[in-house]
């Protein structure tokens, strides 16, 4: 059996406002570097630039909503992106 695809994406939390209920990170993958806030209050994710946002954005929120009370400004979190690029 083959292996699924994978890619490991790094993440850093930049900062973070309980009070205006967003978080600011960056998050690396395959080669790629985007910019990402996270209105967690209304589940909004705006992640820049657009190259490649399509491959990190879905996966990128569904680690946010799972790990979310977990991080913390300053962390370094990864997490694995199923497709390779």
């Amino acid at each position: 059996m083959s292996q699924l695809p994978a890619t490991t994406a790094h993440l850093r939390i930049l900062r973070q406002s309980f009070s205006e209920q967003f978080l600011n990170g960056e998050v690396s993958a395959g080669g790629f570097e985007w910019q990402f806030t996270w209105q967690f209050d209304r589940g909004e994710l705006n992640v820049q630039p657009s190259l490649g946002k399509a491959l990190i954005e879905d996966a990128l929120l569904r680690f946010l909503l799972k790990a979310d009370y977990h991080l913390e400004p300053g962390g370094d979190y990864i997490f694995t992106v199923r497709s390779k690029f």
